[in-house]
């Protein structure tokens, strides 16, 4: 896949609507330095503001693999869908080709849901990601040669299995925490009354 976005190669003219580009803070032909506004309108089209041309899932995939900053706008409500939008690119890509999660893995996702440690897990799993993205860069930067050698591979992962450790570690004690403000809390309502 390219590392630019494809281009609708037909050209239209962005519908009225109540909720104009101004008011979001993007204006249509922005800075590209700037977040690149994308509004999706009631008949589950995207356009695109910055090019003023209609654009689909596939094209704000190649933007995510560009790393290029947006956001997805309802056109009438202002609400924004970045993330829904992004879970459907997830979805497509789960259910083409070779996934990425286990059923397993997506059942135990969906049982953090509600659970106290829901926020906990979600930072445990955004950081490990983050630690694997920082482990991939650092191995990209070595030559080929410099992979074939035992003891720098061994370096890399024993790094990033300590780092790994590291956020368990600190996801642990943050669970501790919490059940201990819980308990104490809970300990005060059943404390008989003087």
């Amino acid at each position: 896949m390219s590392a630019t976005p494809r281009k609708s190669t037909r050209k239209e003219a962005e519908p009225s609507t109540s909720a104009e580009s101004t008011e979001q803070g993007a204006q249509p032909g922005a800075n590209t330095g700037s977040v690149r506004a994308i509004k999706k309108y009631p008949n589950r089209r995207l356009y695109d503001t910055q090019t003023s041309s209609y654009i689909t899932l596939a094209d704000v995939k190649d933007m995510v693999l560009a790393c290029q900053q947006f956001v997805v706008l309802d056109a009438k409500s202002g609400e924004d869908l970045t993330r829904s939008i992004l879970l459907q690119i997830i979805l497509e890509e789960e259910t083409a080709g070779v996934p990425m999660f286990s059923t397993q893995a997506l059942a135990q996702i969906i049982r953090f849901y509600g659970h106290t440690m829901q926020g906990l897990m979600g930072n445990y799993l955004e950081q490990n990601i983050q630690s694997f993205i920082d482990l991939q860069g650092r191995l990209a930067e070595n030559s080929v040669a410099n992979l074939q050698q035992n003891p720098l591979m061994q370096n890399f992962m024993g790094g990033y299995i300590e780092q790994t450790q590291q956020m368990f570690a600190q996801m642990q004690q943050q669970m501790s925490k919490q059940a201990e403000t819980l308990m104490g809390s809970l300990g005060a309502g059943l404390a008989p009354k003087k």
